[in-house]
């Protein structure tokens, strides 16, 4: 399996849940881009578990080390990478699971393909790993901000709930006052009530995230 994406602008991650760090190298980034390191902060600060009782109690700061590509606040064209280091990792509380396979998970899958899997925090397959992807989004945006394109994504589902606003009238600002990041509050209240009641009962849901490009 790749773990590279895109033809012109190319991504590529690596590392796993627990272990030393996650990364991330961006390749074909044009050269002399200004790039604003607090946009990346901000955007992996965003996606960082532990804000609420809705998310992952896991406790990582997401601060991240450039260690190629930029130099005197630009892009110097070539490879960009990233790297976020794994600090909140407590590997033995997923002891039980190493012969067992979670519903809703990679876990099966993963030993399928693989033969071989590394059980602690689902490894290669942790949500962990979408830190470095957010990262390499940020980056991107900075390309797409400099030509006056705007794009952003929003929950507008989570389990039956949906969002009635049309796409157009979004404003992107509302999307964050909530815990959800749903732009329409009476909508993001209900989300809110409804996965606070799956989880006390044991349980998750799955939910939508719709993405909208102006410009």
């Amino acid at each position: 399996m790749s773990n590279t994406f895109g033809k012109i602008l190319k991504m590529t991650t690596f590392g796993e849940s627990h272990g030393h760090s996650i990364g991330v190298v961006v390749d074909g980034f044009p050269p002399n881009v200004a790039i604003d390191l607090v946009k990346i902060e901000q955007a992996l600060t965003r996606r960082r578990p532990g804000q609420s009782i809705l998310t992952s109690p896991r406790n990582e700061t997401d601060g991240f080390e450039v260690v190629s590509g930029i130099f005197e606040g630009k892009s110097t064209g070539s490879p960009i990478a990233l790297l976020i280091a794994n600090k909140d990792a407590k590997s033995s509380a997923y002891d039980h699971l190493k012969e067992v396979y979670r519903p809703g998970h990679a876990d099966k899958v993963y030993a399928d393909k693989y033969g071989h899997r590394d059980h602690r925090g689902g490894g290669r397959s942790s949500a962990r790993e979408t830190a470095a992807r957010v990262a390499a989004g940020a980056l991107a945006n900075q390309l797409l901000e400099a030509q006056g394109i705007v794009n952003f994504a929003y929950v507008s589902q989570v389990g039956p709930i949906s969002m009635t606003l049309p796409p157009s009238i979004i404003n992107p600002q509302d999307i964050d006052n909530n815990l959800v990041r749903c732009p329409q509050p009476e909508v993001a209240e209900l989300m809110e009530q409804y996965i606070s009641e799956i989880k006390e009962q044991g349980d998750s849901i799955g939910g939508v995230v719709s993405g909208v490009i102006r410009n």
